[in-house]
């Protein structure tokens, strides 16, 4: 029989007992995650109200800006960052994210402008050094405009001037913009009161317009007359006047520069509000041209050269101006079959008053007609003048010429032609011309002949006085003889006379040699005057310098 042994007995399990403290903080620990995303939440939402705006800037190029590191700052006060930097569908253009703080979003102006602060040299001036240690940013100024915006696009260059400067803008419109560039220098009284802030070629592309802006406390001084002109490097002029250099100050000889002034012998006119247009003239003398209220044109034809005769030379009464040339061309006299100067003036009739009359006694356009007419009447003529001799220049001088031919004023021309006479050296030349034309019309192979047959005549008429007093008889009274010796003496006198008129008159006489000697000697010094004149009126210079040999 097999043994069996009893399963071994079971040692007593307790009871469980439920813990009901335990069981309630297992439920508080599912607690903290909920707190922990409450919190988040929050902060989200704090952080949400108080972002500021999200702008967009369109710049050219992205040089300079990196995103997460560049600042945009407002006076050097930081108040936004770059967030990306990406390249526009086009490709013709970068696109700048920025996000700015809450308390700047009142900065975000229509007109608020962005550039990047970058080291640059330009008109003279260095600006942003401060960037090379602390590297590039993107600086703004403020607009004035009371419509936000979220997009911008970017300057390339910083602005001449921000928007609270106090100051005005006026425009200038001119031929060409010269040397000027912006910031170039705007000068009163030599003082710089402003700058140039833009510039642009007019729409039919026949000038440009120039921007300047005046500092506030020279603003004033910018009249509805003031007048503008380039000042910009040297004016070197070369006239009539002769020679002038002028300049403003050094700056505008690098930079360019414009000029201001108001005329003192005008009335007081008041300020000029802001965006006047003026004229920017080319040179002071140009702005300060007095501006007459008459203005005729005239037409002067000249038969001579008007070389050295330049647009702008002075139409001159006894040294004073009354017009200016306005035109200069050239036409062919189909009658006479040669060419003529057609030369355009324009005349103030004003000026030939003094400024101490009254208005009601200066010429008007109806009575100024029977002035000139009667000062045409009188002999006044338009004449070419040389007006500096170094220079060679020529101006058209107003006189009155007492010997000068009949003439009158063609008021049916359109413009009417004023007479005119020929100028001093044409008349010197055309006098000496005159004068060997006459002289080789004289007869004077005519007149040897004549002298001649007179000579032989008085020969013939010695031989019977020689031979008559042969035969008169010793008893002849003593009288007669001495008589008749006196009369053979007489005789031969008279024949050394008309042997020295023989010689004189003669073909081959010295005196006929030495007149047309003479004559050639004064044809060659009339054209060796000409060929002077027209060389000096190349080479002015070959005054100072002498004439400069031909190398060949």
């Amino acid at each position: 029989m097999s043994d069996t042994h009893p399963p071994p007995e079971l040692e007593k399990i307790p009871d469980a007992i439920v813990d009901k403290h335990r069981r309630r903080a297992s439920h508080l620990i599912w607690l903290l995650p909920a707190i922990a995303a409450l919190i988040g939440l929050s902060l989200a939402i704090t952080s949400y109200l108080n972002r500021g705006p999200v702008i967009t800037i369109t710049f050219v190029s992205g040089e300079g800006i990196e995103s997460g590191k560049t600042k945009i700052k407002y006076k050097d006060v930081q108040i936004g960052e770059v967030k990306s930097v990406t390249i526009s569908k086009d490709r013709s253009h970068v696109v700048v994210t920025a996000e700015f703080k809450k308390d700047a979003e009142g900065l975000l102006m229509k007109d608020t402008r962005f550039w990047v602060v970058r080291p640059r040299i330009s008109g003279g001036t260095v600006s942003g050094l401060g960037t090379l240690t602390g590297g590039s940013y993107i600086g703004m100024d403020v607009g004035t405009s009371k419509d936000s915006q979220l997009e911008f696009t970017g300057l390339e260059h910083p602005p001449v001037v921000s928007m609270d400067e106090p100051g005005t803008q006026f425009k200038l419109h001119a031929e060409n913009v010269g040397s000027l560039n912006v910031t170039s220098p705007v000068f009163f009284r030599r003082m710089q009161v402003g700058e140039v802030i833009a510039y642009e070629l007019d729409r039919d592309g026949k000038g440009v317009t120039v921007t300047i802006f005046i500092r506030k406390p020279y603003a004033r001084f910018v009249k509805t007359n003031t007048l503008f002109w380039h000042a910009s490097g040297i004016d070197f002029t070369m006239d009539a006047n002769g020679v002038r250099v002028n300049s403003e100050s050094m700056v505008s000889l690098l930079l360019g520069g414009i000029a201001l002034q108001t005329p003192d012998d005008k009335a007081d006119a008041g300020p000029a509000p802001a965006n006047s247009v003026f004229t920017l003239f080319t040179t002071r003398e140009e702005a300060l041209k007095r501006i007459d209220s008459i203005v005729e044109t005239y037409l002067l034809v000249f038969k001579e050269s008007v070389r050295g005769l330049a647009i702008g030379a002075p139409v001159d009464l006894r040294g004073v101006t009354v017009g200016e040339v306005s035109r200069i061309s050239v036409d062919l006299d189909t009658r006479k079959k040669r060419f003529v100067m057609p030369v355009e003036v324009k005349f103030y009739p004003e000026r030939l008053r003094a400024s101490y009359r009254t208005k009601s006694s200066l010429p008007g356009r109806r009575n100024s007609r029977e002035m000139i007419n009667a000062l045409v009447s009188n002999g006044m003529r338009a004449q070419i003048r040389s007006g500096n001799l170094l220079t060679g220049q020529l101006y058209i001088a107003l006189d009155f010429f007492p010997k000068a031919a009949p003439a009158r004023v063609n008021w049916s021309q359109n413009p009417p032609e004023f007479p005119t006479i020929l100028g001093n050296m044409e008349q010197f030349q055309t006098m000496l011309m005159q004068i060997v034309q006459k002289m080789e019309k004289l007869p004077l192979e005519e007149i040897s002949g004549d002298a001649r047959k007179t000579l032989q005549s008085l020969t013939e008429t010695l031989k019977n006085a020689d031979r008559l007093l042969k035969n008169v008889d010793t008893t002849v009274v003593p009288e007669t003889r001495l008589m008749l010796e006196d009369a053979r003496k007489t005789l031969k006198e008279a024949d050394k006379a008309l042997a020295g008129a023989r010689q004189t008159l003669s073909a081959d006489a010295p005196l006929q040699q030495d007149l047309r000697d003479t004559l050639r000697e004064v044809g060659r010094a009339a054209q060796s005057l000409r060929v002077l004149g027209d060389y000096l009126e190349r080479h002015p210079e070959a005054l100072i310098s002498g004439k400069k040999e031909d190398v060949r």
